[in-house]
């Protein structure tokens, strides 16, 4: 049964010719705070679903990029302000100063990608915990190379990224025992031309597939004419003869949960990393593509069968968050 006052809300839209959920269903405001640009790609599989949900008409979404770790604290504090129900972004840079904001507007919901623990009651936590595609990327990569030499650039040695490299070195070998791995960080989460050159020195090394989990890492390869392994979002569209595969993360899973929990008052601090698991679709293997008749077919079968393992819950990828390291000569 509805309540009296909802009946006559509804009834009074009915009357003025409104849709009839238009005042029982207010939109939820939502906002994000980024410190690079939206093109980066981990902050754009985040931008990507908020996207959708203001397309579906579910939230206002307002977000700000480009924010400097000094400046955090004040846009964080002027979204909670302006009344934003949400606010999501990552914290990795800015913990003390995003938990800090979490504990003065306690009625305000934080979703932030962070290495910490939830706070309480109202800061939860996510993470892009996409290391099973990464492993399968891995596998790919280690029965593709013909040098057995494997080329890593990453931006900084942190958990986020080391598991997701950790993952893919761990998929190569099982696949090839010879292979050999030239590891690199540029210290930067957006330098492509940085990025680009860490890449030349490994392919000047006999390197012949490079895991691209910076922007620049495929322009290299498309220019050296070497392989690259996608991260995160699928660029093959852009380089349609270099990048072979990708393991994509997919954040929409976790956002529509956090919605979802907002709208009913249900929302507390927790850790949303399970939710970008492949069981709950929150990563997958990207589609082979343009490589589809490249890759042997054996090959797609060992993918395919430790892939399906995974999904079953039969397999598990082992997560290392350890600083990888260099094994070539």
């Amino acid at each position: 049964m509805f309540p009296r006052r909802s009946l006559i809300l509804v009834a009074t839209a009915a009357a003025i010719g409104l849709p009839q959920f238009a005042i029982a269903q207010a939109k939820l405001k939502v906002a994000a705070v980024y410190t690079v640009p939206f093109e980066q790609q981990w902050v754009g599989r985040i931008h990507k679903a908020l996207k959708a949900a203001e397309a579906r008409g579910e939230i206002e979404y307002k977000a700000t990029e480009n924010v400097a770790n000094a400046d955090y604290e004040r846009v964080l504090r002027e979204y909670a302000t302006a009344g934003n129900q949400l606010i999501v972004g990552e914290a990795f840079a800015v913990e003390a100063a995003a938990r800090k904001v979490a504990k003065d507007f306690p009625k305000t919901m934080f979703l932030m990608g962070s290495s910490g623990k939830p706070q309480a009651p109202n800061f939860s936590v996510f993470d892009n915990y996409i290391q099973e595609p990464a492993y399968l990327t891995g596998m790919v990569a280690g029965g593709m190379t013909k040098s057995n030499k494997i080329g890593l650039v990453g931006g900084f040695p942190i958990p986020e990224v080391n598991r997701l490299m950790n993952a893919f070195m761990a998929g190569a070998k099982e696949v090839n025992p010879k292979v050999e791995f030239s590891v690199s960080f540029i210290n930067s989460w957006f330098d492509p031309p940085k990025a680009k050159e860490a890449a030349f020195a490994m392919v000047d090394k006999g390197v012949d597939i490079l895991y691209a989990e910076r922007f620049g890492v495929s322009d290299a390869a498309k220019e050296r004419k070497v392989l690259a392994i996608g991260n995160v979002i699928d660029t093959q569209a852009q380089y349609p003869d270099t990048v072979v595969v990708s393991a994509l993360w997919n954040m929409e899973p976790s956002i529509d949960r956090a919605l979802q929990l907002v709208k009913s008052g249900q929302f507390k601090a927790e850790d949303y990393g399970q939710y970008s698991h492949m069981k709950h679709k929150g990563s997958e293997l990207s589609p082979l593509g343009t490589f589809e008749k490249k890759i042997p077919a054996d090959l797609v079968a060992k993918v395919r069968a430790r892939e399906a393992d995974i999904l079953s819950g039969k397999a598990s990828v082992k997560i290392d968050d350890g600083q990888p390291k260099s094994t070539a000569k």
